[in-house]
């Protein structure tokens, strides 16, 4: 394959999230490495922080892996044991079913990045630490709801 122009490729803003979760990611953009290259067994995203900006909710996955490894600016890992800052070439991993909800925050006042990667598996549950909410996967097709299945908001 030939080599992957990432300057050359979309950048996506916005979130996932229902509701006024979606507007927590201001901040967030991405560029989906694995989809453009054709890559079908795990994901691989480029991911962005401008200053004060995070990853994602606090979650972890029950079925799916997930490696990160930062490539610019200081991130701050932001899981049950604390915070722990990540350097440019310093990495961290997330085993699935391993219940420690996690995100990236960019706590500094310059732009930071980082590379994760995933598994990618045709069901999907996932748990977010600092709310009643749960994601499931099915079909290529989101679900969130209260951790006990129940309708959100």
């Amino acid at each position: 394959m030939p080599k992957i122009n990432i300057s050359e490729l979309p950048v996506e803003t916005g979130s996932g999230y229902p509701g006024h979760r979606a507007a927590l990611m201001d901040g967030r953009s991405q560029v989906r490495l694995g989809d453009v290259s054709g890559l079908s067994q795990f994901g691989v995203n480029l991911v962005m922080l401008e200053p004060g900006a995070i990853s994602s909710l606090r979650h972890w996955h029950v079925e799916q892996d997930e490696f990160l490894l930062v490539t610019q600016g200081v991130c701050t890992l932001i899981d049950d044991h604390g915070e722990t800052e990540l350097h440019p070439g310093e990495c961290a991993a997330f085993p699935a079913g391993d219940a420690n909800g996690h995100h990236i925050k960019n706590t500094s006042d310059a732009a930071a990045a980082f590379i994760v990667v995933g598994t990618r598996t045709k069901t999907e549950t996932g748990y977010y630490s600092d709310e009643d909410m749960m994601v499931r996967l099915e079909n290529g097709e989101m679900t969130f709801t209260r951790k006990d299945g129940g309708p959100l908001d």
